[in-house]
């Protein structure tokens, strides 16, 4: 009886199968850990390049309403100090990138921004705030990225000096 254990333990017949199946089973792991990470990645990516999208969406709606001097200059048209160039039918401007853009007007900063070096006796100040929101433009995204810019705006109007 002892002699067909130990005869049992040294027969190698089969072993190269077993070594061959482990190595597979190994090789599958690290296949299967590389599909998950590049899909991973992929997702990744694709989130990136949405919210890109939406950040420059956003950002051309500020851009787009600053090149536009008329949209600081709009007597009446802010109610409650708040202005949708876009959605004004007087208003020139186009709205490629589909941006929400709502200016507000602040009335109650006065004087020269800090910094500036620009005299308060020369000039009047007009503070505005402009609110923009860009979303992803692409159809196929199941879920759309936005993103929103809030940039402060400074007109310069000269005053009128008393001996000019």
């Amino acid at each position: 009886m002892l002699r067909k254990t130990t005869n049992i333990l040294t027969n190698e017949n089969g072993a190269a199968l077993v070594i061959a199946l482990m190595m597979m089973i190994m090789l599958t792991l690290v296949g299967l850990g590389s599909i998950f990470t590049s899909t991973f990645e992929v997702k990744l990516s694709g989130n990136k390049r949405g919210s890109t999208n939406a950040f420059y969406a956003a950002d051309s709606g500020i851009q787009v309403i600053m090149a536009n001097i008329a949209n600081f200059n709009l007597p009446g048209q802010y109610v409650d100090n708040k202005y949708d160039p876009f959605t004004d039918p007087a208003n020139p401007n186009p709205n490629p990138t589909q941006a929400t853009v709502i200016m507000t007007h602040i009335p109650d900063q006065h004087g020269s921004p800090r910094g500036s070096g620009f005299s308060a006796t020369h000039f009047e100040f007009m503070y505005y705030l402009i609110d923009s929101t860009g979303q992803d433009q692409i159809e196929f995204s199941p879920v759309k990225s936005a993103c929103t810019v809030e940039q402060k705006v400074v007109r310069l109007v000269p005053t009128l000096q008393g001996g000019y």
